[in-house]
């Protein structure tokens, strides 16, 4: 297939994960501010870190407040990795390839498109986020099961494999981080009140794998069995080494290509989690800047010519 091809196939499965996932983060830090005390501070401006956008976010605002935090990372059209720039980027990326992709997915992708523009304050404002973020998520998923269930499982399909993968992967990654910064930023804790579990257990929530995590870990929710199980856990479709599996298993059916950046990947995932601080945090960003080499490998690789 031609390389512009190919690329786009990569880059709508991209952009579609980052949406979903970019909702799923908001979505972690909303949840908290429910579930923990109001004694507990909790920075919003973390989340723009996490996302190092830290650039963008201080060109346009000088509040670090929720309100600027959430539009920048769901409306903001100056903001490449936001939610609503990523969904505009996906749907302009099918439109550009629909002979290779099932009829409906124009459809759905425009429907998802319109229904965020028109329903962008929700999400802004606190009252109706939740449903708005559920509703993006679970379009996000429909939009998965359709090409699961009717594309080819061709060289596009596997692009397509490529790219939602990785992208995954590294928001799993961010998704982790947010949990860990938002366990240091919680001081003066009451003493009837953990807030380990409330803080992870949003972490799982997220990710939709709080059942699989207790059918898996047997264990209650703990910050090191947590980041372990999303880490490690080798049948779970959301932890970083089933991601890592399955882009090998699609490079493996593309055109020969030598990708050694997986083999550091997975040299890293053979470590065990470490204690949950700043050097986590530095493990975790070592992981991002594993994924960032493994998308300039299939770029030099498949996409040179686009």
């Amino acid at each position: 297939m031609l390389s512009k091809v190919a690329e786009r196939m990569y880059w709508f499965s991209r952009y579609i994960e980052r949406a979903e996932n970019t909702a799923r983060m908001v979505g972690v830090y909303d949840n908290l501010l429910f579930d923990l005390p109001r004694s507990i501070n909790i920075s919003w401006y973390n989340l723009v870190v996490i996302n190092s956008s830290e650039d963008v976010f201080n060109a346009r605002y000088t509040v670090q407040d929720e309100k600027n935090v959430v539009k920048l990372l769901l409306a903001d059209s100056t903001n490449p990795n936001s939610m609503s720039s990523s969904l505009q980027m996906a749907r302009e990326n099918v439109r550009t390839s629909r002979d290779v992709l099932p009829l409906p997915l124009w459809e759905l992708i425009n429907e998802l498109c319109m229904y965020v523009t028109e329903h962008i304050r929700d999400g802004i404002n606190r009252t109706n986020r939740h449903g708005f973020l559920d509703t993006v998520i679970k379009s996000c998923q429909q939009i998965n099961g359709l090409l699961a269930d009717n594309m080819s499982k061709d060289a596009a399909w596997q692009f397509i494999r490529l790219g939602r993968n990785l992208e995954r992967a590294d928001m799993a990654s961010r998704i982790l981080d947010a949990g860990i910064t938002a366990q240091l930023s919680t001081t003066d804790i009451e003493q009837d009140l953990d807030p380990s579990q409330i803080i992870w257990g949003n972490v799982l929530r997220s990710c939709d794998g709080a059942m699989n995590y207790r059918r898996t870990m047997r264990v209650t929710v703990e910050g090191t069995k947590v980041c372990d199980f999303l880490l490690h856990d080798k049948h779970f479709p959301r932890s970083i080494s089933f991601c890592a599996e399955q882009i090998e298993a699609a490079v493996s059916l593309l055109p020969a290509c030598e990708i050694d950046e997986l083999e550091k990947l997975k040299s890293l995932l053979a470590e065990e989690p470490r204690n949950l601080d700043e050097t986590f945090s530095d493990y975790l960003n070592n992981l991002q800047l594993s994924f960032a080499n493994l998308h300039l490998q299939f770029g030099q690789c498949w996409f040179a010519l686009a």
